[in-house]
């Protein structure tokens, strides 16, 4: 797998960043890089809250961070976790990159060491729901 010098730079990033994450509960540590269409680069990390709903992952820091900043549109994120294999994005993660992210965007998977795979929004939520399906349900009449 040949990784672009954008992501070999945005996985740095993730690994930096992913030693500010506030993980007192679970102790399981999560950086995240965003690229966007135009190249800019976005991070964030978990931050865990002690009613554990209140918890963000690093991928929707990274997305609500550069949304906040008026990047819309994404080409790559790297998602750095450490364990016995690295960690994929969770549904609620790839339900909040179903609003942002073309079926293409690349989802970068790593350890703090490498990138170990890649794959497309589109490999890891096939069928997102999304403003095509409210669409259809708000067009639906009702009888």
């Amino acid at each position: 797998m040949k990784v672009p010098a954008s992501v070999t730079k945005a996985h740095a990033a993730a690994r930096k960043v992913r030693e500010s994450a506030h993980a007192p509960y679970s102790k399981f540590k999560v950086g995240a890089a965003l690229i966007s269409a135009s190249g800019e680069l976005f991070t964030g990390c978990n931050v865990e809250n002690a009613s554990y709903g209140g918890t963000v992952c690093a991928e929707r820091v990274a997305i609500l961070k550069a949304v906040s900043e008026g990047a819309l549109e994404f080409a790559d994120i790297v998602v750095v976790t450490e364990g016995a294999a690295p960690a994929f994005p969770c549904a609620l993660c790839l339900q909040v990159m179903a609003e942002f992210f073309s079926p293409k965007t690349k989802i970068w998977i790593a350890d703090p060491k490498a990138v170990s795979s890649v794959h497309t929004f589109s490999e890891l939520l096939p069928v997102p729901f999304g403003p095509k399906q409210l669409a259809l349900g708000k067009s639906k009449k009702k009888s």
